[in-house]
């Protein structure tokens, strides 16, 4: 069944419309017919199980027949990801919506090579989310991750946002295994996370004091194995791990 997305306000009535994109995709790449079953994804937790009603030559009616709601996930899962070279964070951001990503932070860290100004950040931002809306189509995840604009780690600590585990890969020697820190959080507070972070640094590691910075806002460090991974690897590695461990 084809998935497309259509943000919640445009989602209360009985019959949906597709325009732009969606429209296009639609009526023109998979030339669908009147009658035939699709589904429509809002991000906010609910499919609507849709047949086509009727079409122009830029839109599309779709008739509600059904509609299905999932809750959120019992734990708000962050990535804080350096932006790596090229469209990498691309593929990481697609990979992070099917691992359950809530929000997905790019980072702009001394060591990251990639230079942006005012408007080719703002661009950048709302290609990203773009690829986050199309991840959730193909994936068919319920829930749309929130891209944020790219922003420096002084500038995302500066928000005071609670996150109860916080957790940074890290090559330095004074780490632990992840599930290590799950476990003392459980001991302590008789519950699992309601909300955890992944702090992925750039090719290089974060600097010495941005670890710092990091840690002294309540990170704690990790290990991702004996081997230096590249930076996808590495918020695949965290994402799946906390999906696992968080997402129950």
């Amino acid at each position: 069944m084809h998935r497309f997305h259509l943000p919640p306000a445009n989602c209360r009535e009985t019959l949906l419309r597709l325009d732009g994109r969606e429209a296009h995709h639609a009526l023109h790449v998979l030339r669908l017919q009147r009658g035939e079953r699709v589904t429509v994804l809002d991000g906010a937790g609910t499919e609507f199980f849709c047949d086509v009603e009727s079409a122009t030559k830029n839109s599309l009616v779709l008739a509600v027949k059904e509609k299905k709601f999932t809750p959120a996930p019992p734990c708000a899962i962050r990535l804080l990801v350096a932006i790596p070279k090229g469209k990498i964070i691309e593929s990481i951001i697609q990979k992070a919506v099917e691992l359950g990503a809530h929000r997905i932070v790019p980072l702009l860290t001394e060591r990251v090579v990639t230079q942006l100004d005012d408007d080719g950040a703002e661009a950048k931002h709302e290609k990203w989310q773009t690829v986050a809306i199309e991840a959730i189509k193909q994936c068919g995840a319920p829930w749309l991750p929130k891209v944020e604009a790219p922003q420096t780690i002084a500038e995302f600590l500066a928000r005071g946002e609670k996150i109860e585990l916080s957790l940074i890969g890290s090559l330095q020697t004074e780490r632990r295994h992840p599930r290590e820190w799950i476990l003392e959080f459980q001991k302590q507070h008789g519950r699992l996370p309601h909300s955890a972070g992944a702090w992925i640094g750039p090719e290089g590691d974060f600097t010495l004091a941005e670890l710092q910075t990091i840690a002294a806002a309540g990170a704690k460090p990790v290990t991702l194995g004996a081997l230096t991974l590249r930076v996808e690897t590495a918020a695949i590695y965290c994402l799946s791990f906390l999906n696992y461990e968080l997402q129950v």
